[in-house]
């Protein structure tokens, strides 16, 4: 993909989406912290000027009892629509994922359309259990200053392809 810039010792940056969740609070210390090496990272807790992020709660109360039913009509409300696409958006202009553990659902599906778009995955943070999937990721790390080190060396270009399909061992 044409473009892309890559991070080298000259100083150039990246577009990083860091996908992680509302509970874990090392996320704010993770932004400034990328930020300070010189990366541009898509916060979801604060996407843009006035913009606190999307909660479910926005939308509901009792968002966390509602049924299966609820959840998917919920997908269609404007406020969720408005949400999916700042963080969608911010998703396509991004050059590489950093999925911060602890994390939740939907930072696995954005960790996951960025490895089937052949963009690097880095992983910060301790797995809480081991992940066979994991091994999808371009390096995991339990530093930031391991992750920025690995971060000086990607070049920014697209990996061509999803991971190789396999016939059957099993």
């Amino acid at each position: 993909m044409a473009g892309l810039s890559a991070l080298t010792s000259e100083g150039k940056t990246m577009k990083i989406y860091l996908a992680s969740c509302w509970r874990n609070d090392c996320q704010p210390d993770v932004v400034r912290g990328l930020r300070k090496a010189g990366h541009q990272v898509y916060d979801f807790r604060n996407p843009g000027e006035g913009n606190h992020g999307f909660h479910w709660s926005d939308i509901a109360v009792g968002w966390r009892k509602w049924t299966g039913q609820q959840c998917r009509n919920a997908l269609q409300h404007p406020i969720a629509k408005r949400g999916f696409e700042c963080d969608f958006s911010a998703m396509q202009a991004a050059e590489a994922c950093v999925l911060l553990l602890p994390s939740g659902k939907s930072a696995h599906l954005e960790a996951g359309w960025f490895v089937g778009f052949g963009r690097p995955l880095l992983i910060l943070g301790d797995p809480p259990e081991p992940e066979l999937m994991y091994a999808m990721a371009d390096s995991i790390h339990w530093s930031l200053d391991g992750l920025l080190i690995r971060l000086q060396k990607i070049d920014g270009t697209v990996r061509q392809g999803c991971w190789p399909i396999r016939t059957s061992v099993c």
